[in-house]
């Protein structure tokens, strides 16, 4: 279940053009960029095909962790036809190619955890440190609606290095390879909750939830109700941003509307009606959360500031605003992550 929306690429460059260059050469990206002239055909100009074209040229030189990130920059924004999930086909297959190389240890894997009275497959990674011991706490992580565990690697070596944790890397429902499975707020938790109990038999017992932009809200989930022993919510939409009446910027009408499940652009009602469920004021008005860290950007134009400033006040809860940036604090990230990896490191003990 998917489809296709009205896009202009040129809007995709202007918000995520950080974001592109963190994990490729800004000249390739540029090029990228003057080439593109249409979002979906896949043909020459069309996003695809650009992003595509890179990719190859860096898969045939033996780059295959670079032309994992050029093939993650094919498949966005959304698995909305057949040549995104081609694109998805591709970097998954390079980034195992390029796995070999990481300087952390790397294991992929499937796992499968009760899902609606049935059970739910769905492929994870396993990183962390050279020579972090076998009973060390375990941290889930995933990022949101449009960039998954493999297009946030380096983020994810980054704080592998840091934490003495391993991090469980998974895909939220709807999205990646787990966009098999319709993101709901129920469903989403009861797959996060089969990869909690994994975590806990894995490692020593502590497990710790990252979740950046929509894998925020569900780390905001199981850190609201206290089952991890600590959650990070970066840029998590809680409550304001599903209030009725909310707009979109950027094309994430397009984006949340698919991994909703959506087969055709949803009415502003059907929206609606979907995203009322996943307010969690119901979790916010009680008093069972674990320690929390909460972060965004004061600038972002996806979630709403009350989103993050509605955690103030609240016991073992810590609240942090990045200034003069976006969504994430995408564009001031090394500051985030000052804040979040050594947080990390002393609730899950050092």
């Amino acid at each position: 279940m998917s489809f296709t929306w009205p896009l202009d690429p040129q809007d995709l460059f202007v918000e995520r053009y950080p974001q592109m260059t963190l994990g490729l050469p800004a000249d390739e990206v540029d090029a990228v960029r003057a080439a593109v002239t249409e979002m979906w055909p896949d043909r020459p100009g069309g996003w695809v095909y650009e992003w595509s074209a890179l990719a190859a040229r860096h898969a045939e030189a033996g780059r295959h962790r670079l032309a994992a990130q050029a093939y993650g920059w094919a498949k966005f924004p959304s698995l909305a036809d057949e040549p995104k999930h081609t694109a998805l086909a591709r970097q998954v297959e390079q980034y195992v190619l390029a796995a070999p190389g990481f300087p952390v240890e790397f294991e992929r894997r499937t796992l499968t955890v009760p899902y609606r009275g049935g059970d739910a497959t769905l492929p994870i990674h396993l990183m962390a440190a050279p020579g972090l011991p076998a009973d060390a706490p375990v941290v889930l992580a995933s990022g949101g609606v449009d960039s998954w565990k493999t297009d946030l690697h380096g983020m994810w070596e980054q704080l592998a290095f840091t934490l003495p944790a391993r991090l469980l890397l998974f895909d939220l429902p709807g999205t990646g390879e787990t966009a098999h499975l319709p993101m709901t707020p129920d469903g989403g938790a009861e797959v996060i909750a089969g990869l909690v109990s994994f975590a806990r038999a894995a490692g020593n017992g502590k497990v710790g939830h990252f979740g950046i932009s929509m894998g925020g809200y569900y780390s905001a989930r199981t850190g609201l109700t206290g089952s991890v022993d600590a959650s990070v919510v970066l840029g998590g939409p809680v409550e304001r941003s599903f209030a009725p009446g909310r707009g979109f910027a950027f094309g994430m009408d397009g984006i949340v509307g698919n991994a909703l499940g959506f087969d055709a652009a949803p009415s502003t009602a059907e929206r609606e009606e979907a995203f009322a469920a996943f307010d969690l004021r119901p979790l916010l008005d009680q008093d069972a959360n674990g320690p929390m860290l909460v972060v965004n950007g004061t600038e972002d134009v996806h979630v709403p500031l009350d989103d993050t400033l509605v955690f103030q006040g609240r016991r073992d809860t810590r609240v942090e605003l990045i200034p003069d940036t976006g969504h994430c604090a995408i564009s001031r990230f090394g500051e985030a992550m000052a804040v979040i990896a050594p947080w990390l490191k002393d609730a899950l003990g050092g």
